[in-house]
């Protein structure tokens, strides 16, 4: 039994480790998995180590390798707890140095102290993640095309909404699996109990459908958002859009197309607009325009053989014509965008590199949040981390809405008199 133990040790330590500082270069797409859970379940992890430590030393049978080994476990483990509860700190520094520092004064729901501190309540059911208060209409098709032409509508329970702001929520996966209720949940939940929309949409998936089947579908929820929303109580002229990894992706896409054609074949004419978009661990380089390896190799190895099904040395164009960095305008909309440090899918430089492209060629309102010690996917389900910064999502959105009606009703105040008449 203490050789069962200390082995159980080891493994906690290994994970532990890459946790703290993820395999680099090939090795790091393998350490993700495991280091993304121990990382934002650090807590439980921590308390699972101390159980076993305890349990065996009363019973006698934990040996001095074992304990030594838990020791320093929950050394990293405490380590990684301290620095996910520092990204409130962080988010929120984003948030006043890119708003102002009076930006909560402008909320109609100031933030109590809940909102900037550690959910320890939230910790306990990490993957629970629905709400009573919360009404979720499913299975709403958008576009001919069965389940993948689908979207589901958050809204708030027994509430009689009108020109409610809408967020839509695209899905990751590669752009080769996953659906509309597994992303997302966190996010949407939250707004949804703040008065707000939200519309979650499936889309056709490759290898089966390539790319640009993707970004159509995700074109064609938008154009049903617009068409649609106010019957469920929407305001179809304030829509943002977000998503993660390949959902992050679409998002962005599609928030600087809004005028591409050959993203939207038969509807060309149909408002797939949005006010605002936030992608979370986005891919926005799928050409290989930055010259990072790291892209060059995802579109080498990854997109050209599988999602887009072309070689990039004879199409380069569709995949230039596919990433977001290469669609920024001085009239791209406002964006929130977040990444962790040490994400080993999709690599951080890919977010630096937009934003900062953003940042000298739009004229919109940029904010980046880059979270240390962060994988991929941290905000998939309930964490410390997790909360923080879909809580710091939720003061943006907030804000934002509120100062786009604002800027919409000064605009409106400044029309003369007979301007408006009639």
């Amino acid at each position: 039994m203490a050789r069962s133990y200390t082995v159980r040790q080891l493994v906690t330590a290994a994970l532990t480790a890459n946790a703290i500082r993820p395999l680099p270069n090939e090795l790091g797409a393998a350490s993700f998995f495991p280091g993304w859970l121990t990382n934002e379940l650090a807590p439980q992890v921590l308390a699972l180590t101390a159980l076993d430590t305890a349990v065996q030393l009363k019973r006698g049978r934990a040996g001095r390798t074992g304990v030594l080994l838990a020791t320093a476990s929950a050394i990293g483990l405490g380590f990684l707890i301290r620095r996910a509860t520092q990204s409130a700190a962080l988010v929120e520094g984003t948030l006043s140095e890119s708003l102002g520092a009076d930006y909560l004064d402008r909320l109609e729901r100031h933030p109590d102290r809940a909102d900037l501190r550690t959910p320890i309540r939230d910790l306990a059911r990490p993957f629970a993640m629905r709400k009573r208060a919360v009404q979720v209409i499913r299975n709403i098709s958008y576009a001919r095309g069965g389940r993948r032409a689908q979207l589901d509508i958050y809204r708030p329970r027994d509430t009689d909404l009108t020109d409610a702001p809408v967020l839509v929520q695209v899905h990751g996966g590669g752009w080769m699996i996953g659906n509309k209720e597994q992303q997302g949940q966190l996010l949407m939940n939250r707004m949804a109990t703040r008065g707000w929309i939200c519309v979650a949409v499936n889309y056709r998936l490759a290898p089966k459908h390539p790319m640009p089947a993707q970004i159509i579908d995700v074109k064609k929820a938008l154009a049903w958002v617009r068409e649609n929303i106010a019957e469920y109580g929407g305001d179809p002229s304030y829509v943002v859009i977000t998503g993660g990894s390949a959902g992050g992706h679409l998002a962005a896409l599609a928030a600087l197309t809004p005028d591409v054609a050959q993203y939207q074949p038969g509807f060309e004419a149909a408002d797939t607009s949005v006010s605002a978009c936030v992608p979370f661990y986005g891919v926005y380089d799928l050409a290989g325009i930055t010259g990072d390896k790291a892209a060059i190799a995802m579109r080498d190895r990854f997109l050209g053989p599988l999602i887009f099904k072309k070689d990039p040395k004879t199409d380069l164009a569709d995949f230039e014509l596919a990433s977001p960095i290469a669609h920024i305008t001085p009239d791209a909309p406002d964006f929130y965008v977040l990444h962790g440090e040490y994400d080993t899918l999709v690599s951080v430089k890919q977010a630096r590199a937009f934003v900062e492209k953003l940042r000298a060629v739009s004229k919109a309102t940029v904010l980046y949040s880059e979270l240390p010690g962060t994988q991929h996917a941290w905000e998939v389900f309930s964490s410390i981390r997790s909360n923080h910064t879909i809580r710091a999502v939720e003061r943006f959105l907030e804000w934002h809405r509120l100062t786009r009606r604002e800027g919409i009703d000064i605009a409106l105040n400044d029309v003369p008199a007979e301007s408006t008449a009639g």
